[in-house]
């Protein structure tokens, strides 16, 4: 491999649509249904280089647009009846990893038999083997799992066209270095390989050096128009010196909140201990932390997005890689230790052009954390504010919509169009009521109004779906 060429300058990309690449006919109509207007500054400077079949390094933020960038690219090239891996892309944690996949499969819906296939520790291996015994034409997994299948020769990469490392720089913070290497030793060196990254520090350009063959670069983190976020902070210490986080928190809620709240803890104890505080108020809250099992992981982000839980309490498990849309407000329970985390917390809202909020319970100890944050260049001023004792209950964190588990996924050959079908085809239920669902492998979800869900349930565990007998129960 040779060395990255020098950094340019890139101009920003007057907005286009995507029919002025030369895509297949098929990834355009997708694009059109699923509303895809107009690229991206990063999808718009990214994707020519890529269709071209250059080595490319991107310096892009989270919630940019790049999964599809890299996921059009692998798709414009795909053989789909050639039943081998073709392209292989690795994700720093095993939530991205999920949302990766998640999007890949939208973006390949109107291609035929296009297997798309997530392998990530936290899972048992045994389901995984099963399915790569059938073949996939995309891998996308975390480093340590998609090794380990190397390890024990059940995942085989030397039909590998397209190597994407996503979050690259995330990679090299979690240590992921020595396997990172190990597996690009798998790999074929006549390969396009695609490096996506939120900053460019020397471990990434060493990396680039490394593993690119005359890789093109490009920087859209300037050009990308900065999110609209309010920030505010609240001293957490009343009148009588106590510290009054947890009832702060919830009055920010009720003053602040919408239908989709983060809330960010240092400790997966604090992260415990508020969601149940948060839950005894009356709101649905849900937590996410290292210690929870990747099935339950999964499970509360899926709460989260169909909007059947109103608040998330996170660890900062969640700061990078998860792109939730329609996000309200962040908040602190406590500030990081670190500045530009501080910016990766409140970075998930104020998405797609909306306005966003968030808001930090600051201590005396953590005035010096506020200062570096004040201090973070082009980051927008924090306005110190108080909350009112009485505020307007917030009907907002009472969600309208119930998760509801169905025991058959994929490997049931389950569609959503099934389950959506099973529910309204009778006029029982209409459609609006039916909200998010999500398919796995062996389980679904789907997010149905609270006033609809007795009959749901109903209609579910009563007929059959494809001739088959289901069983639904309602989560939470």
């Amino acid at each position: 491999m040779t060395d990255a060429d020098t950094k340019p300058t890139n101009p920003k990309v007057k907005a286009q649509g995507f029919d002025a690449l030369a895509l297949r006919p098929e990834l355009l109509s997708n694009l059109a249904d699923l509303g895809f207007a107009t690229m991206t500054e990063v999808q718009a400077q990214a994707l020519p280089k890529i269709l071209e079949g250059a080595d490319l390094t991107a310096c892009a933020k989270t919630g940019s647009g790049k999964t599809a960038a890299f996921g059009l690219g692998v798709l414009q090239k795909l053989d789909p009846t050639s039943f081998r891996v073709q392209a292989l892309v690795l994700c720093p944690t095993r939530e991205l990893a999920e949302q990766v996949c998640q999007e890949l499969r939208r973006l390949a819906r109107a291609l035929s038999n296009v297997k798309v296939l997530s392998l990530c520790g936290g899972q048992p291996l045994g389901p995984q083997i099963g399915s790569l015994q059938h073949s996939a034409h995309i891998i996308v997994g975390t480093p340590g799992r998609v090794l380990k299948h190397l390890g024990k020769q059940t995942l085989h990469l030397t039909g590998v066209e397209t190597l994407v490392l996503d979050e690259a720089d995330r990679m090299l913070d979690m240590g992921f270095s020595d396997e990172l290497d190990a597996i690009i030793e798998y790999v074929p060196t006549r390969r396009q390989t695609l490096l996506f990254s939120a900053t460019y520090p020397a471990g990434i350009q060493r990396m680039s050096r490394r593993v690119q063959n005359h890789a093109q670069f490009l920087d859209v983190t300037d050009t990308e128009q900065a999110p609209d976020i309010e920030q505010f902070w609240v001293p957490s210490v009343d009148r009588s010196g106590e510290d009054a986080r947890t009832s702060l928190l919830i009055r920010a809620l009720h003053q602040y909140g919408g239908e989709a709240n983060l809330v960010f803890c240092n400790t997966k104890i604090d992260c415990a201990s508020v969601a149940q505080q948060l839950n005894s108020q009356g709101m649905r809250a849900i937590e996410l932390h290292g210690d929870l099992e990747q099935a339950d992981r999964t499970l509360a982000l899926i709460r989260f997005a169909n909007r059947s839980a109103s608040v998330l309490v996170a660890t900062d498990v969640a700061a990078r890689g998860l792109d939730i849309t329609g996000l309200s407000a962040v908040f602190n329970y406590e500030l990081p230790s670190q500045a530009d985390t501080y910016l990766h917390r409140v970075g998930r809202t104020g998405r797609a052009g909306e306005q966003g909020c968030a808001v930090s319970l600051v201590s005396p100890k953590e005035l010096h954390r506020l200062s570096a944050i004040a201090d973070l260049p082009n980051n927008r001023g924090l306005q110190q504010i108080e909350i009112p004792g009485q505020v307007q209950n917030n009907a907002l964190l009472r969600p309208t919509m119930q998760t509801v588990e169905i025991n058959g996924g994929r490997k049931n050959k389950l569609r959503a169009g099934d389950l959506l079908g099973a529910l309204t085809a009778g006029g029982k239920i209409p459609g609006s009521a039916i909200g998010k669902i999500d398919l796995l492998e062996i389980k679904a979800f789907v997010a149905i109004a609270q006033d609809h869900v007795a009959t749901g349930l109903q209609l579910l565990n009563g007929g059959k779906i494809k001739g088959k007998t289901f069983r639904a129960r309602k989560l939470g």
